[in-house]
C-alpha cells in the first residue's frame, strides 16, 4: 500500500540538502567543518531573534512614553451687551440747565460744567432768584465767618418798616419788620431767602450799603469779577422783569452760594422762626424730596415760574452725585417741581447694573486627537456698573494649563465700561482624559519623534 503524498516546505527541503550534502559534493564534509557551519548559523539566527525583539520592544516602549501634542484650545469671547440708554426727562419750560459734579468718569469732563441744557441760553427775568445775588454781594460785603456765626446786628427803623406795605401793594412777598427791631446779619438773611421777603432784601441791602446806588454798584462789581456777563441786576428783590441772567450763569451763582456756609444752611432749611418776623416757611416745598437741598424759587406769575436748586443723588455710584439745576420760565410751581423730580429720577435710573455674563456659559472648547473633549465656561455670574449706554468692552486671557481637570481654572474675562472693571474666572467644564495604550500604539504619525525612543 503506498502511502500518501507528504506535503514539503523549503525547511524540510533545506534539512534534506543538509543531511544528503555528501550526495551533492565530490568530496565528503569534514565533520568539524559542518559543526562550525551549523555554530555559525545558530548565532545568525539568534542575532536576527535579538534585533527583531529589540526593535519591537524600542516601539512599544516609545508609542507608550512618547509625547503627545496637547488639546487643541478654541475660544469665543462673550459678546458685549449694550446697556439702556437712558431716557432724560425734558423740561417744559423755556429754558433749563444741569450740572453734575462727581461722575466726569461716567458723564465725561464737561458734565461739572453744564452736562445738560434745553431751551434758549439767552437772559430770561430770573425773579426772586435775585435774591440769592443779593445774598452773596452783601455777604462779600460782610462776611460771616461760619454758617453759625450770627453776625452783626442790623437794626430796621421807620423807613425800612415802610417797605412792607410798599412790597405788599406790588403783591411781593413780605415778612413782618417793626419799626426799630434788631435781629443778627443770619436771621435778616434768613428772613430774606426762606419765606423770600422782598422788604427784606431791600431792607437790608441798604442797611450794609448805604443805599440801593451803593448796592447796585457793588453787584455789578461782583458780577464782574465772577465773570457772570450775562446776568443783569437792577433791584435787590427780583420783582422787577429786567432782573435777568442766563441758564449758565446761575448754574455758577447756585455753586457759589453752595459754598459759602451760611447761605447753604439757609437754603436747606424748610422753616424757621425769627422773633419779631415769625415763623417763616420755605417757599422751596422740594427741599428733603429727590434729594434736593436747596437754593431759591422765582415767580413772576403764570409761565414765568422759576426754580434754581442742588441735589444729592444716590445713584449706586462710590459717592453720590452733587447736581446743581436751573428752570426757567416754567407754567406753574407745580409743573416746576413734578419736571425737577422728573429730570432727577431720569439721571438715577440712567446709572444700572447691566449683566455681562452668566455663569456656566460657554466661551470656548478643548478637543484632542485622540477623541477627548471638554468645554471653557464662565465660572460665576458679572454685572457692571455704568451710565446709560456707555460702549462696554470685552477682553479674555486663557493660560494654558498644566491639567485639564473638571472646574480647573485657565483664565478669565474681563469687562470694562467708563471706570469700572469686572473679572469673572473661565474654568474647565469635563475633563480630558489621557491616550489610551492602544491609541498611542496604532497612531504612532500623532506621537514625538521615533529618534526619542533611542536617546
Amino acid at each position: 500500500m503506498t502511502a500518501p503524498d507528504q506535503p514539503v516546505d523549503a525547511l524540510s527541503d533545506l534539512a534534506d540538502l543538509m543531511a544528503n550534502e555528501q550526495e551533492f559534493s565530490g568530496d565528503r564534509i569534514d565533520p568539524a567543518v559542518r559543526r562550525r557551519r551549523r555554530r555559525r548559523g545558530l548565532v545568525i539566527t539568534a542575532v536576527c531573534v535579538v534585533l527583531l525583539f529589540a526593535v519591537s520592544g524600542g516601539y512599544i516602549g516609545w508609542a507608550l512614553t512618547a509625547s503627545v501634542n496637547p488639546p487643541a484650545v478654541t475660544t469665543r469671547a462673550p459678546q458685549a451687551p449694550v446697556g439702556v440708554a437712558a431716557a432724560l426727562a425734558t423740561p417744559p419750560a423755556t429754558a433749563s440747565a444741569i450740572s453734575i459734579a462727581g461722575a466726569d468718569a461716567y458723564l465725561g469732563e464737561t458734565a461739572s460744567g453744564t452736562w445738560s441744557a434745553a431751551g434758549t441760553g439767552e437772559p430770561l427775568p430770573i425773579a426772586s432768584i435775585t435774591k440769592l445775588i443779593t445774598a452773596l454781594v452783601i455777604l462779600d460785603a460782610s462776611p460771616l465767618s461760619s454758617a453759625d456765626d450770627p453776625g452783626p446786628t442790623i437794626t430796621f427803623g421807620r423807613a425800612d418798616h415802610d417797605l412792607y406795605d410798599e412790597y405788599y401793594v406790588q403783591g411781593a412777598t413780605i415778612a413782618p419788620m417793626p419799626t426799630g427791631i434788631s435781629m443778627s446779619l443770619h436771621d435778616a438773611l434768613a428772613v430774606m431767602l426762606i419765606p423770600s421777603a422782598s422788604n427784606y432784601a431791600e431792607a437790608l441791602s441798604s442797611r450794609i450799603f448805604g443805599s440801593q446806588d451803593a448796592f447796585l454798584g457793588a453787584t455789578r462789581d461782583w458780577l464782574a469779577s465772577h465773570r457772570l456777563t450775562g446776568t443783569t441786576v437792577t433791584e435787590p428783590t427780583g420783582i422787577s422783569p429786567r432782573n435777568t441772567s442766563t441758564p449758565a450763569d446761575l448754574l455758577a451763582i447756585a455753586k457759589l452760594a453752595a459754598a459759602n456756609p451760611a447761605i447753604a444752611q439757609i437754603v436747606a432749611t424748610p422753616s424757621v422762626s425769627i422773633p419779631g418776623a415769625g415763623r417763616l416757611h420755605n417757599t422751596n416745598s422740594l427741599l428733603g424730596t429727590a434729594g434736593i437741598t436747596g437754593l431759591k424759587t422765582g415767580n413772576l406769575g403764570e409761565g414765568r415760574h422759576n426754580l434754581l436748586y442742588t441735589a444729592t443723588l444716590d445713584v449706586g455710584a462710590a459717592d453720590p452725585l452733587a447736581i446743581t439745576g436751573v428752570i426757567l420760565g416754567g407754567a406753574s410751581r407745580d409743573s416746576v417741581n413734578a419736571t425737577v423730580i422728573a429730570e432727577l429720577e431720569s439721571i438715577r435710573s440712567g446709572f444700572h447694573q447691566v449683566p455681562v455674563a452668566t455663569a456656566g456659559q460657554e466661551v470656548g472648547s478643548i478637543s484632542t486627537p485622540w477623541g477627548s473633549t471638554a468645554t471653557l465656561v464662565i465660572g460665576d455670574d458679572a454685572s457692571i456698573f455704568t451710565w446709560s449706554d456707555t460702549p462696554i468692552e470685552v477682553a479674555m486671557a486663557i493660560d494654558t494649563p498644566t491639567a485639564y481637570r473638571d472646574g480647573a481654572v485657565v483664565g478669565s474675562v474681563t469687562w470694562t465700561a467708563g471706570p469700572n472693571t469686572v473679572t469673572a474666572p473661565v474654568k474647565i467644564a469635563g475633563t480630558i482624559d489621557p491616550p489610551t495604550e492602544w491609541w498611542r500604539l496604532t497612531h504612532p504619525s500623532e506621537l514625538g519623534s521615533l529618534m526619542d525612543a533611542w536617546g
